[in-house]
């Protein structure tokens, strides 16, 4: 059973609900990131009872209103669609808005806060990779981001990430005080993340457009190491062994264009391009059958503050390679098969799987077991823990 390290002082009284106003105007359109982890906690935390205000943008409010019937929603009147106006809302307009609401506590799940408030601030830093891998983001954006983590570590009354592994590479790099760092995982949704039927897998062949693939499920950012997972591709469909297991093998990505330059190229000088498919954006009732009528799910990144692809695929079904870097093996345990992140490791461990039908089987129903330790249920009960203790302060 994963175990989050919270390190909430006993002095403070869990039993009053604080009102807990939530900045929700960071969710992108497409609701990636900080709005997967937003469309999955609130509701949980709307369920055990948790007061909540969220402010959204205006794109956001029907979704947030049907799947947290418990809150009131709030959509600012100013213009903030654009992020350098609405990051100006947020130091202006939000603390006016959170006065007005009378909220106890201000929730900021996506780095960034205000810089003038009295109410006690929680803030979520989703990973740590502006420290410790800065190879992997624009200097701009690490410029950015850098400075507000640090200005959340000295300001914000408690941070919440969620692994261990970010816990501990904010204070090695960020300097972050080890108390005021508390963890919550996230959880997996069963409703979307489940072993699918033979009607499911067959939308999800329709989909790929074969019988046999290897998946990628997630944005095509450099982190992800997806040029890796291509160059090993060609290695993997040359396999005499395999491609006679698998005459058709196909590999699938899944998910949002990001901003990884090197994909084109990688896929453009592969040996076997005609047999790579981009898939773009999966609706989210096709990733069941796209994860879980895999043979192998492939998520060979380089830095991840959690790795929530990981654990949706285990729920899925599905055998998983990753890497150990930072929080992957918090969320893959000893079920995950791991590979080092060059291409040639990843070649080697995927062909290793794909060769062991019963190894895959046997990763596949431990992975199943295993992600059903990770709930946004428990998420959200450390979440109200840390919103009491912080209002409570």
């Amino acid at each position: 059973m994963p175990t989050a390290e919270v390190g909430l002082s006993k002095a403070f009284s869990l039993t009053r609900h604080p009102h807990v106003l939530v900045d929700a105007t960071a969710i992108p359109r497409n609701r990636g990131g900080v709005g997967r982890y937003l469309e999955h906690l609130l509701p949980a935390l709307d369920a055990a009872g948790c007061r909540l205000t969220i402010v959204a943008q205006r794109r956001d409010a029907a979704w947030l209103a049907a799947g947290v019937p418990g809150a009131r929603v709030v959509v600012p009147r100013a213009a903030i669609v654009r992020r350098p106006t609405r990051l100006l809302w947020e130091q202006f307009g939000l603390p006016r808005l959170a006065r007005r609401e009378g909220a106890d506590l201000l929730f900021s799940p996506h780095y960034t806060m205000p810089v003038l408030t009295r109410l006690p601030v929680v803030v979520t830093l989703h990973d740590a990779t502006f420290f410790s891998h800065p190879e992997l983001h624009g200097r701009g954006k690490r410029i950015f981001f850098r400075s507000w983590i640090r200005f959340s570590l000295r300001r914000a009354r408690a941070l919440i990430v969620p692994s261990n592994a970010t816990a501990s590479e904010l204070v090695r790099w960020a300097g972050a005080h080890p108390d005021r760092v508390h963890v919550a995982y996230h959880g997996v949704d069963a409703a979307t993340f489940h072993e699918p039927g033979g009607a499911e897998i067959q939308r999800a062949r329709d989909l790929v457009g074969v019988d046999d693939w290897i998946g990628f499920l997630g944005t095509l950012e450099p982190r992800k190491n997806v040029s890796a997972l291509i160059a090993a591709f060609g290695t993997i469909a040359a396999n005499p062994l395999v491609s006679q297991k698998y005459p058709n093998l196909v590999l699938a990505l899944a998910g949002g264009k990001g901003w990884d330059t090197t994909i084109d190229a990688a896929v453009d000088g592969s040996p076997v391009r005609e047999r790579i498919s981009r898939l773009g954006f999966v609706p989210n009732d096709q990733l069941a059958g796209f994860l879980g009528g895999a043979l192998v799910i492939a998520y060979p990144s380089v830095g991840e503050g959690f790795g929530l692809p990981v654990l949706e695929a285990m729920a899925s079904g599905t055998a998983v390679v990753t890497t150990r870097l930072l929080a992957l093996p918090e969320v893959g345990g000893d079920v995950a098969a791991y590979t080092e992140p060059d291409a040639a490791a990843i070649a080697a461990r995927i062909i290793e799987l794909l060769l062991d039908d019963s190894d895959r089987a046997a990763r596949s129903r431990a992975g199943i077991a295993r992600a059903a330790e990770f709930g946004w249920d428990a998420s959200a009960a450390t979440h109200q823990a840390i919103f009491a203790a912080a209002a409570g302060a």
